[in-house]
């Protein structure tokens, strides 16, 4: 049986930022991208700092790809059910925080947003979604391209290849069946374990690396305590969905009770009619 391997978002945290595990994240994102990619930094930012609200949940590093262009890619692993404006958001401070100041707007960054999904997000049957911008015509229905012109400026082919780009990995979605390299990486990212035929670039390192049994005690006793928060941070979540879902019923019964009561008021019902059927109050009636 494979061994049980440390948690991606507590590496991201504390052992994947160090230079010597680049390779563990390069594997990752090039089996992702379906590129080569190199880290060139790990980027230090108002969004790197530990805070209550943001405790290193997420990355930002600056690569390259295989055709040698440089990108900012931030992965993020969170379970916040506002999650859509927070990728939107955190995209836009990338760009704001890391574009030079006095430099043109063709200088601006390209940025993918990774983000490894551990709750239900959105209906949909697949586990990796890909989100580009496109501009279509309204009339024509043609898709707007870039001129020569702008493709030289820009050093892009596409203008999809100027805005950011997101992927959603919807991890409960994921089978447990690896079909090719990039499902196995999807197996360790939901499973924490990795199996001894999987070949995909990264795991061989993340599997000597993450191995919970090399952590020194204070090290795992730290683990320990993050994985218990995060097992109780997901039954407040499913207990606070729960008693919305609970609340929202009882709210509309009580709202139709209500109509009800009015409609057999405007009928000219008796009150003590009324609230023997809708078992409202003789002075909730006389409100409506």
């Amino acid at each position: 049986m494979a061994r049980k391997l440390i948690s991606f978002d507590w590496a991201i945290k504390k052992i994947l930022r160090s230079k010597a595990n680049f390779v563990i994240l390069e594997g990752f994102l090039s089996e992702l991208l379906f590129t080569e990619i190199q880290i060139l930094e790990i980027l230090e930012s108002e969004s790197n700092q530990e805070t209550c609200e943001n405790k290193y949940n997420r990355v930002d590093i600056k690569v390259v790809d295989a055709s040698g262009q440089i990108i900012i890619i931030e992965i993020q692993y969170s379970r916040e059910l506002d999650y859509l404006q927070r990728i939107l958001f955190a995209s836009a401070k990338i760009i704001s925080e890391h574009m030079q100041k006095g430099k043109a707007y063709s200088d601006v960054c390209k940025i993918i947003s990774i983000n490894i999904l551990y709750f239900e997000f959105g209906q949909g049957s697949d586990y990796i979604y890909h989100g580009t911008t496109r501009f279509i015509g309204l009339h024509d229905k043609d898709e707007l391209t870039l001129t020569q012109e702008q493709k030289k400026l820009y050093s892009v082919q596409a203008i999809t290849d100027i805005y950011p780009e997101y992927y959603l990995i919807e991890i409960r979605n994921f089978n447990d069946i690896a079909k090719d390299t990039l499902d196995e990486w999807i197996y360790f990212l939901k499973n924490e374990q990795i199996e001894e035929n999987f070949t995909a670039k990264g795991l061989k390192q993340a599997q000597k690396t993450l191995d919970v049994l090399k952590m020194g005690e204070s090290e795992r006793q730290a683990y320990e305590d993050h994985q218990t928060q995060l097992h109780h941070e997901a039954s407040l979540y499913e207990s606070t969905y729960m008693l919305g879902e609970i609340e929202g019923i009882e709210k509309g019964i009580e709202k139709g009770i209500l109509q009800t009561a009015k409609k057999m008021k405007q009928a000219d019902m008796t009150i003590d009619l009324i609230a023997q059927v809708t078992e409202l109050s003789h002075a909730q009636i006389e409100h409506l």
